[in-house]
């Protein structure tokens, strides 16, 4: 099949016309005159040990030449299609115009091997045949070059997983790059004679290997009060959990192992972060590795998790006390007065602006200064950046 790169009016002269057919046919052998009249080439320009589908047309009667090849040459030719132009307007044949066509394509050749950049086409009919082995009614969505294709999967928790696939020019000798909703980095096996069908039962092992993981965070997200992803995805692997208005802690869940015990980090005012801190080291002979999460959670920190059923989530979403916004940025209100009886929270970078414009002292990496609201002692670290 072979494209249209433009149109040109342009007349060659007739009187030259056998001698025309009589070169072409010495120097483009595999040009094929087309009709009698002599007005149309269709065949394959070798360059390079290379072969590229071309067809010339110039109508004599109307002396409008058009110019047709393959997807590899009009990729080729792409950004020097003015220059082919003008030669031929400035040709007085049709073989000088070959001639001067070959050692355009020759000088891209050259450019394109040196470099590595010449791809050729994903083979749609192959793609095709692919998803049809597959099923269409797992597929989501294609663009128009078949290289950019999503697969629908749901588990038996009635959970829609999707499978992007982009392919690489190169398919089926090269691996499609992946994009999944998988809480760790999906690497499939993949051989040149591999297939769509074969990723997607490879990406659909994977997504029953991680159900209880899912069960686990999904427990967490309905019985608690989860401050931060916000609408959680499924490769999220970590939730921050309110405990009270003035302390948070931040859980990062193993999916291979999401009932251990996971990473815990507190945030919040002292007074509070210390003794979650002293509970957790107490009670780590309480964990039950066979046990339900949210349960071994709250048997750890010795404390009951606010619920949607029992609490607002405005309880524990204060406000930044600088900028009275609850996110800046992707940034939360972490820090917070150490007080009992002010417990204010601000976000890291407005506390830390606030108390340096204030004039208050450093030592090292922390400064020292006083809440904006009740004039307590407090403390900030200096910016990693």
């Amino acid at each position: 099949m072979t494209t249209p790169i433009f149109g040109t009016d342009s007349r060659f002269i007739k009187s030259r016309e056998t001698d025309c057919k009589m070169d072409m046919l010495v120097e483009f052998p595999n040009m094929v005159l087309q009709n009698t009249e002599g007005t149309r080439y269709d065949g394959y320009l070798t360059v390079m040990n290379e072969d590229f589908r071309l067809c010339l047309e110039y109508p004599s009667d109307i002396t409008k030449a058009n110019l047709s090849c393959d997807w590899k040459l009009k990729c080729l030719l792409d950004g020097c299609l003015d220059v082919l132009k003008q030669r031929l307007l400035q040709s007085k044949s049709l073989p000088s115009f070959l001639q001067e066509m070959t050692r355009i394509i020759e000088k891209k050749l050259e450019v394109t091997k040196s470099t590595k950049s010449y791809k050729e086409p994903v083979k749609c009919g192959q793609i095709i045949s692919e998803i049809e082995s597959l099923g269409w009614d797992r597929l989501v969505s294609v663009d128009a070059d078949f290289t950019l294709l999503q697969f629908l999967h749901t588990d038996h928790k009635g959970r829609d997983h999707i499978l992007g696939m982009k392919l690489h020019p190169q398919h089926p000798v090269e691996p499609p790059q992946c994009i999944t909703d998988l809480p760790v980095p999906f690497d499939p096996h993949w051989t040149n004679k591999s297939t769509l069908e074969d990723l997607y039962n490879q990406f659909t092992h994977s997504v029953n290997s991680y159900q209880l993981f899912w069960d686990c965070m999904e427990d967490l997200d309905k019985n608690t009060w989860v401050l931060e992803p916000d609408n959680p995805n499924f490769s999220a692997v970590y939730r921050r959990i309110a405990i009270s208005s003035s302390a948070y802690v931040q859980i990062t869940v193993d999916p291979k192992q999401p009932q251990l015990l996971p990473s815990c980090r507190f945030m919040g005012a002292d007074h509070s972060v210390s003794q979650l801190r002293q509970n957790m080291n107490s009670n780590l002979y309480h964990w039950d590795p066979e046990g339900n999460l949210l349960e071994n959670l709250q048997s750890l920190l010795d404390v009951t998790f606010p619920t949607p059923s029992t609490s607002k989530k405005e309880e524990f979403s204060m406000e930044c006390g600088i900028c009275y916004s609850y996110k800046l940025d992707t940034e939360l209100p972490n820090e917070v007065c150490n007080d009992s009886r002010c417990g204010q929270a601000y976000h890291h970078s407005c506390l830390y602006e606030w108390l340096r414009s204030s004039g208050c002292r450093q030592s090292f990496n922390t400064v020292f200064g006083e809440c904006p609201y009740c004039s307590k002692p407090i403390t900030v670290k200096m910016p990693t950046t």
